[in-house]
């Protein structure tokens, strides 16, 4: 069973991140080509054990003919179909897509066996936004898919296809959210995707947002773009490249529209009426920011609404569509659904199954029709939105970090992305895995969850800003334990107490389950359960006080703490030594100690630089052999990087041969049985040595 259980967890382990310098790196790095006998692991076979509660939806789109027949794209799930009205979704990329993050989805009016699917979501999460791999293509309704390239603009906002033709497809390319890259703007393919052309580019650092094409028209369609770029400690949102470009001429040609419009913009979003194409709006992160309208065809723009409703944490919202069939009804999407029948003057919420609402497609035929998805997934309204599908039908949730107890049958606990935390049995007696089997244990979604694997009775779960709970199993009640109850969203990180990472880590000691340690910048120690705590290390991050200030800039700040840097982002002790601590921070140093905290050392690898530590593994055969995973996806590299020691730290050996080039690596695991056989999970797949 253990067997079992450590193969689980060497898979699904871990969902926050970061890399290390290739070229610094790459002298201890070999590139022998191994071959291995691959019926020994194609035997193995995956088994989804839920929860079914939807994750993250970025992307959805329906079929006009087809009433009953939608699609949406989870942000790490790939592409799911109903062709029921939602009653039942199956996954139709897996086996076809490299990547599983989606962006976009359009399917060809003119032929709705066509459909093409842009990967790499929009919305720009620091710590759960994984990269995309260009744009797809299915002819046959989803059955089988072929790629069309563009694997270089990361991340994907809109598609639009000519209404009649669906060979003439526009792409507007985002770009990466990590550092600047030429690979983006509007791309259009003449010929079904076999080769594109680059019609409209601003700068490597300005991607396009969006795209609305206008269908009375298709020669006329509006480009969003916006300057944007993500740093582990904050989030860049808005630049002279922000704006809206219109082209009369199916991109041929372009014209910046100003007239009316704010000088400095963030991000951006544009929609053309359908039922009347001089009215356009453009949803507008600036100083007067908000939703702006335009009844002239773009000429000339009035701020309508400036309510902080409409335009609230921009980079992760900053949706609007019109109505297909009422001129004066438009819909925002944002933490609430919005939706306003007088031309945007005023809004009334419309309610949801989940909020954080990220994309919208109405039934052009019957405005009554429409898919909606948010951080909750998919859900599908025949009346206007007064009620909704289930998402409860949706294996596609994130989860940053998972654990499991050593129970019979085993229990898996994790937080699931903008959800909370879940404690669920690998199998059950019934007839499956339900609904009632599983539940909450505390803290939030962004938990490292611990406890005594042998008896967990009581699970301490943590949230953000510090935020940690003890959750006490026989009475299913929970308390706040936080070494420092301060709360300090929107606060400047180097005027905190102590500097929690988003996924802050938590851990029970394995000779001690009254033991409690919880990183943020220093390592905090508990014997009491949480009553008290005790610094056990000093500062053991870099500390840049210039990389501690605002979530945020220059226009929006962001204040729910993702952004905070210079912290602890992994800790280990061992299972062999009692007091010998590891411990990883999210800049790229590595310290241990081997007397409980009394004196530290720095072990990082050499050449690392400015990484995050991912994850850490002592083997459980050997007290002085470790294994390091780095990443520095969060600087836009994408190289994979395992380390090894066998001498507490003192040399290290990267080892990533046969890894593919842009598989950054989580977590590894070696088999606690078999020494020397270990289990890497990477951002596109798991790996076996």
């Amino acid at each position: 069973m253990k067997n079992v259980l450590w193969f689980f967890k060497a898979f699904c382990l871990t969902f926050a991140v970061s890399f290390i310098n290739a070229n610094s790196l790459a002298q201890t790095n070999t590139t022998t080509t191994f071959v291995y006998d691959t019926t020994l692991y194609k035997a193995l076979q995956w088994r989804n054990i839920g929860p079914f509660r939807g994750g993250r939806a970025c992307a959805v789109a329906g079929v006009p003919s087809q009433p009953f027949t939608y699609y949406f794209g989870a942000t790490g799930g790939g592409v799911w179909k109903t062709e029921d009205a939602g009653l039942t979704w199956k996954n139709i990329s897996d086996g076809f897509f490299k990547t599983g993050s989606v962006g976009a989805i359009a399917v060809a009016d003119a032929d709705p066996n066509v459909i093409y699917v842009g990967m790499g979501e929009a919305a720009i999460r620091g710590v759960a936004t994984s990269h995309g791999d260009g744009v797809y293509k299915s002819t046959d309704a989803g059955k089988t898919w072929k790629p069309l390239g563009l694997e270089k603009t990361r991340q994907i906002s809109t598609i639009r296809i000519h209404p009649k033709n669906p060979d003439l497809v526009y792409v507007a390319a985002q770009g990466s959210i990590w550092n600047p890259n030429p690979e983006r703007g509007i791309y259009r393919s003449k010929d079904g995707g076999k080769t594109w052309e680059l019609v409209l580019h601003v700068n490597a650092g300005t991607g396009a947002s969006d795209l609305s094409m206008d269908a009375n028209n298709p020669r006329i369609l509006y480009a969003a773009f916006w300057e944007h770029q993500r740093q582990p400690w904050r989030v860049i949102s808005g630049g002279a490249g922000s704006g809206i470009y219109k082209t009369t001429d199916g991109g041929d040609t372009w014209q910046k529209l100003t007239e009316g419009l704010p000088e400095m913009m963030g991000k951006i979003a544009v929609t053309v009426s359908p039922k009347n194409s001089e009215r356009v709006w453009a949803l507008i992160e600036a100083e007067k920011g908000g939703l702006y309208r335009s009844d002239n065809g773009g000429k000339n723009w009035q701020l309508i609404n400036s309510k902080r409703v409409l335009r609230a944490r921009a980079w992760y919202y900053i949706e609007v569509f019109a109505d297909p069939q009422d001129e004066e009804t438009v819909y925002v999407l944002n933490a609430p659904m919005l939706k306003s029948v007088d031309g945007g003057r005023n809004f009334r919420t419309v309610p949801t199954p989940h909020g954080d609402n990220h994309d919208l497609w109405i039934n052009p035929a019957n405005n009554q029709n429409m898919i909606n998805s948010n951080d909750g997934g998919a859900n599908i309204s025949f009346n206007g939105g007064k009620t909704w599908s289930t998402q409860a039908n949706q294996p596609t949730a994130q989860f940053y970090r998972v654990i499991a107890d050593n129970r019979f049958p085993y229990y898996v606990y994790g937080g699931q992305q903008d959800n909370s935390t879940v404690a669920i049995p690998s199998r059950t007696t019934d007839g499956g895995i339900g609904r009632e089997h599983w539940y909450a244990v505390g803290g939030c979604e962004s938990a490292h969850v611990a406890f005594n694997p042998d008896q967990p009775d009581l699970i301490y779960a943590g949230c953000y800003q510090g935020i940690i709970t003890e959750y006490d199993a026989a009475t299913k009640k929970e308390r706040n334990v936080m070494a420092d109850p301060y709360l300090g969203l929107a606060s400047d990180a180097k005027d905190h107490r102590y500097r929690f990472n988003w996924n802050a880590p938590i851990l029970v000691s394995p000779h001690d389950p009254n033991v409690v340690y919880h990183a943020g910048n220093i390592l905090l120690k508990s014997s009491d359960r949480g009553q008290t705590w005790q610094e056990i290390s000093p500062d053991l991050t870099r500390n840049e006080k210039d990389k501690q200030g605002k979530g945020g800039e220059p226009i929006t700040n962001e204040a729910a703490g993702a952004e905070v840097y210079n912290t602890i982002f992994y800790i280990v002790e061992s299972r062999h030594q009692a007091g010998t601590i590891w411990a990883g921070t999210d800049d790229g140093l590595v310290h241990l100690t081997r007397d409980g905290g009394k004196n530290w050392t720095n072990v990082t690898p050499k050449g690392v630089g400015e990484a995050q530590i991912n994850a850490i593994e002592v083997s459980p055969h050997d007290p002085a052999t470790a294994y390091l995973t780095v990443t520095r996806y969060k600087f836009g590299d994408f190289t994979p990087h395992i380390f090894k020691t066998a001498d507490y730290g003192k040399t290290w050996t990267r080892l990533v041969n046969g890894i593919g080039a842009e598989a950054f690596v989580r977590v590894v695991r070696e088999d606690p049985k078999r020494k020397g056989l270990l289990y890497a999970g990477t951002e596109t797949g798991l790996y076996i040595s």
